[in-house]
């Protein structure tokens, strides 16, 4: 009864998940970019991807929390949504993360003999390593949960 609303809301969150992975790829082009425009920084350039990549995380999340919502309240799938909510809670950690990384690979980049600066780099993509598998995890726990309502 609610098992095709309920996969098409999914369906549009594997959708949402693409479009983050892409704004994830192409703010790492441009961060690969702005390193290799030193010692001169093109940090207006920079500052305006970041912008535009915050508005589209921005935008994803508003959908996913709306998703969420129709998931717990229309749909009666209170356990589904809570599967958004931590997905949520990961992928602010996620970008959260990734910010404090590129700070980080920049100073390591301008102050090379500084060993704190590329152990900081290692912590930080260990963290971050962690945190994409537990939003896999996540997405996998949703994927179990759901079928069951094929």
């Amino acid at each position: 009864m609610t098992g095709e609303p309920v996969q098409a809301l999914l369906r549009r969150l594997r959708a949402l998940q693409g479009e983050r992975a892409e704004a994830y790829r192409l703010l790492e082009q441009g961060h690969q970019a702005y390193l290799s425009s030193a010692p001169h920084y093109d940090f207006p350039r920079y500052r305006q991807l970041v912008h535009e990549i915050t508005v589209a995380f921005n935008s994803i999340s508003r959908e996913v929390l709306s998703i969420a919502g129709h998931l717990r309240d229309e749909l009666a799938r209170p356990d589904l949504a809570q599967h958004l909510a931590r997905l949520q809670e990961r992928e602010q950690e996620k970008l959260q993360l990734t910010a404090q990384l590129q700070l980080a690979q920049q100073q390591a980049q301008d102050q090379p003999h500084v060993d704190a600066h590329q152990q900081e780099v290692q912590e930080l993509k260990h963290k971050l390593i962690k945190t994409i598998e537990a939003i896999s995890e996540i997405l996998q726990d949703l994927k179990y949960d759901s079928e069951e309502v094929e």
